[in-house]
């Protein structure tokens, strides 16, 4: 149905990306993107009679605009692939649920869901150049993790035996172990960082974000 349409926008010279319904055509100025504005709006309106969303269409800096998961971020001369801050809000929600708390499953079979997960929207989003903010989500799952396992030690007992043999002194062992902090507070300390470092979930298979694109991007 928009074939007419992308023939009219190659015809003016116009750079755009169109994938389905979902347009973003590209200009110099504010002027022009409402110029253009209107002028799509006809083409498709009164030529191709179909209805334009005037609630979901907008006029913004190209920096602000997003696609399928993707933005645009500029660096230096470079115009660079970010992805969109409403598809990492979306990243996390899954991967709250993932590392639930009251999901009842081993560590081994939450780990490969999220390894499953994980591949497949990196593989969708591997071209991103968003290294800093996937190092803060891992750090953030991580943690997240963290307190799946704290939880899962139980009572007072288990909790300073796991920290004893991984090698928290057992006056520390014993504070933390009998005290009232909340999960995701003692996930965040330095005694659970350290008796639960990232190593330890390498071992046990987990391949973050960072990882996983590394894979997917060898050469990058």
């Amino acid at each position: 149905m928009l074939d007419d349409l992308d023939r009219e926008l190659w015809q003016r010279g116009h750079r755009f990306v169109r994938y389905a319904d979902d347009l973003r055509v590209f200009v110099r100025s504010e002027r022009a993107a409402q110029r253009v504005f209107d002028s799509v709006c006809g083409v498709v309106e009164r030529r191709l009679r179909l209805k334009v969303n005037r609630e979901k269409s907008s006029i913004r800096h190209a920096a602000d605009a997003t696609l399928l998961g993707f933005g645009f971020y500029f660096d230096g001369p470079q115009v660079r692939i970010r992805v969109a801050p409403k598809a990492i809000k979306r990243l996390k929600s899954q991967l709250r649920v993932l590392t639930g708390r009251s999901w009842r499953v081993s560590m081994e079979y939450r780990i490969g869901k999220l390894n499953r997960f994980i591949l497949g929207w990196m593989g969708y989003f591997r071209l991103a150049d968003s290294e800093r903010v996937f190092g803060s989500l891992d750090g953030w799952l991580r943690r997240r993790l963290r307190q799946v396992r704290w939880k899962e030690w139980k009572t007072t007992a288990a909790k300073r035996h796991n920290l004893r043999i991984r090698g928290i002194p057992e006056r520390t062992a014993r504070k933390w172990a009998g005290g009232s902090k909340g999960y995701w507070r003692v996930a965040g300390s330095q005694v659970l960082q350290v008796s639960l470092p990232n190593a330890y979930w390498n071992r046990l298979g987990l391949k973050t974000l960072s990882q996983t694109k590394q894979r997917l991007n060898p050469t990058a």
